[in-house]
């Protein structure tokens, strides 16, 4: 199984003047634990990271550091395009590719493989997690316009899971529709293409400010203990 990790970010949010995935969180940078997850699950045979040119030997010397071996590919200047990037580098061979934040540095390995497992079944999967506070449409000027059921709410993360063929045609799509989305599944969305998903569990955070940090850190903390 081919996966593709999205690292080609920035520490604006986090207020770092550098790649946050390059910060240190319980002893290790944030990319490195998303690597040793990935490294410890089944199912994956090959990894692709994108970023920066920038950041290409820092985080390649994460990857050397817990000895799995990562393929580079430049992204480009939005998660968009440089999943687009991300496709155009995988092997020849490629038929199946999971995507993956690399600021989500608590993924569960076996969630890793049952996207994998879901993927080889036929399925487009995004791991996402119940919505459980109340969400609210709110107008431009500030006022409440309606209130969703949480019940058909779902908060969507990564791994998600295509086939190569059909994720390189949707991304196409999208150039073709001038279409800009925040993940991959959004453009099967606008397509009409089916997604499954899959539920993960809500520690699967993506660290994107100092208080997912520190969350972060205690979770890892309490995994170690355990």
């Amino acid at each position: 199984m081919h996966l593709l990790i999205a690292a080609a970010g920035s520490g604006k949010r986090m207020g770092a003047n550098c790649n946050k995935l390059l910060l240190k969180v319980a002893g290790r940078s944030i990319l490195e634990w998303t690597l040793l997850s990935v490294k410890a699950a089944n199912s994956i045979d090959w990894v692709g990271i994108v970023g920066q040119p920038s950041d290409k030997e820092p985080i390649l010397s994460i990857a050397k550091k817990i000895s799995l071996k990562a393929h580079w590919i430049n992204g480009g200047s939005s998660r968009q395009e440089s999943v687009q990037l991300g496709l155009a580098g995988l092997p020849l061979d490629a038929k199946y590719v999971l995507i993956h934040d690399g600021a989500r540095c608590l993924v569960e390995p076996h969630l890793i493989d049952k996207c994998s497992e879901l993927v080889q079944q036929g399925f487009s999967v995004v791991a996402a997690t119940p919505v459980t506070d109340t969400i609210k449409k709110v107008s431009l000027d500030g006022f409440i316009t309606s209130t969703p059921k949480r019940s058909e709410l779902w908060g969507a993360q990564t791994p998600q899971a295509f086939l190569v063929d059909k994720l390189k045609e949707g991304h196409q799509k999208g150039i073709e529709n001038n279409w800009s989305v925040t993940d991959d599944s959004s453009l099967f969305e606008k397509l009409g293409w089916p997604v499954k998903i899959l539920e993960s569990p809500p520690s699967n955070i993506k660290v994107t400010t100092p208080f997912d940090l520190v969350i972060a850190s205690a979770l890892i903390a309490t995994r170690t203990e355990g």
